[in-house]
Order: structure tokens, then sequence, then C-alpha cells
């Protein structure tokens, strides 16, 4: 007889420090039931267990880092508690494990292994900033990280904006906190006066900032200081 397997939750974290209001009650009862997990830092996966009143002791949790550094023969053993029958949480440095995250590996291979896979509402970045930019929601790419290098990054954005009006596809981007201002700087060079950008940062968080106006108009206007603040940029060319 088969041993049954226990199951991969895919663990919402919250956007910052002060947004723990946005993880749902029934994510934090999983959490609680677990004591294996997978992420991407476990400093950080013990500090976000530890601001929901864990019911067990630090002692009793075990966990796996699923990083860059990670050797891919050493991620395969990641599962072999839930082969065992145990259930594994798997947890993001910050919002929806498996988008823009490392942990879409694991998920991939839990499905090679035949363990079920179940994802938990909660906070993703990307998607709150696609509901609160205005832009199209039913044709849109996330780009990750553009070039960091000036010239590479103008013709990256002229490049995302021509496919964003012929597509009428909305196009996200996320950069590193500390280039933020420059990143701005450059797409409101060189974007068209009339496509839509939007800047959406510090989501969920009491800072929360979150506007979209035509390039022609944030010219006009005084940039919000973004500087080493999470933040998500959308641009829209469509009609």
């Amino acid at each position: 007889m088969s041993k049954t397997k226990g199951k991969l939750y895919l663990i919402p974290t919250p956007l910052g420090e002060s947004g723990g209001h946005a993880i749902p009650p029934y994510v934090i009862e999983v959490l609680h039931s677990l004591d294996v997990f997978i992420a991407e830092r476990a400093k950080t996966a013990r500090h976000f267990i530890k601001t929901t009143n864990p019911t067990k002791p630090f002692s009793e949790l075990h966990f796996y880092e699923l990083n860059k550094r990670t050797d891919e023969h050493e991620m395969k053993g990641f599962l072999n508690d839930a082969l065992n029958g145990k259930n594994i949480g798997l947890m993001s440095e910050a919002g929806c494990p498996g988008i823009a995250d490392p942990g879409a590996a694991i998920v991939q291979l839990a499905h090679q292994k035949g363990v079920e896979v179940i994802p938990l509402v909660g906070p993703s970045s990307i998607f709150l900033a696609l509901m609160a930019s205005g832009m199209n929601g039913q044709q849109f790419c996330f780009n990750g990280y553009l070039s960091p290098k000036r010239p590479e990054l103008s013709k990256e954005l002229k490049r995302l904006e021509q496919l964003s009006a012929r597509l009428s596809q909305t196009q996200i981007m996320i950069e590193t906190p500390y280039r933020n201002m420059g990143f701005v700087e450059t797409a409101l060079q060189v974007l068209s006066p009339k496509t839509q950008f939007c800047i959406a940062c510090d989501l969920t968080l009491p800072t929360q900032y979150i506007q979209t106006k035509s390039v022609k108009e944030w010219k006009q206007t005084t940039i919000p200081d973004l500087h080493k603040r999470p933040a998500i940029f959308l641009i829209y060319a469509g009609r």
C-alpha cells in the first residue's frame, strides 16, 4: 500500500513590515499547522512566522533555503518530507510564491513528483498594481527587471511601449528599489507624451502610493521620493 503524500502549500507573505493585515486568517491557520518550510531566506520566514504568534516552538520548525545559490541536486531533496506524508509550506521573500519568485522551481518539481500544490490567497504587488492602474487587465505582460544601463533601458522601454500600442497590452515592470528614481527619469524622457505611466509603491502599506498619469502629466508633477521603496511600474500605449 503506497503512503499518502503530503501537500505543498503556497503561503503568501506581507509586502512589508506593516503589511501583515493583508494576510487572510485562513492562511495563518495553515501556516501554524506546518513545521517544514521552503523559503528564499529562512531569517525572513522566521520573522514573519513570529509576527503571527505561532503555536509551535521554533525549535520544532525546519527551513530549507531556495535561492540562486541553491544547488539543483539539493533542491530535489526539499520535497522528501512531502513524499513521506508531511505537508510543506513554500514562502516567498515577499508576496505570492512562484510569481517573480524562485519558488516556481519547487512548484514545478512538486507536479513532477505528484505532490498536490495548494495556492493560498494573499497580496501580489504585480496584480495589485495592475488592478489599481486603470490599464488593460485583459491583455498584460510582466517583464520583471529591465536593464540597469540607461541606453539599454531606454531601448527596452521604447520597445515595450511599441508592443503595448500594437497589442493594446499593459506592460508591467519592477526595479531594484535604489534605482527607482533613475528608472522613472528615463521613462519620462523616452516614452511618448500620451503614453499612460503608473507608479505603484509600498502596496498594502500605510505609505502606499498609486498614481496613473500620461507621461506629459507626469512631467508637470512632482515625483514622490521612491528611493528604496518597493515599486511596480506600468505603461500603456494602447487605445
